[in-house]
């Protein structure tokens, strides 16, 4: 894990973590891991999961993604106009 993805799952997990103090971090990852829809063992579950699981949790359901969410258009015709080039940014 590189050290940014590191200090950016720390920056998720602390807030969130502190909203549940009466769980230990093993117990709250499990928890974490449980939400995300994710049924491996604990070992296997990696950062990805845990950051995306982290930014969504709260949000609708059908908010889009982040990192999806700024090529999102709402019209169909303007995103393949923009993917032909023939809108510019």
């Amino acid at each position: 894990m590189k050290y940014h993805r590191l200090n950016e799952l720390l920056e998720l997990l602390q807030p969130a973590w502190q909203s549940e103090p009466d769980l230990n971090l093993l117990q709250f990852l499990q928890k974490l891991a449980e939400e995300s829809g994710f049924d491996g063992p604990l070992s296997t579950l990696t950062d990805d999961i845990l950051i995306y699981h982290l930014k969504m949790r709260g949000a609708d359901k059908q908010e889009a993604i982040p990192g999806i969410k700024k090529d999102y258009e709402e019209d169909f015709k303007t995103a393949l106009l923009r993917a032909r080039g023939i809108i510019k940014d």
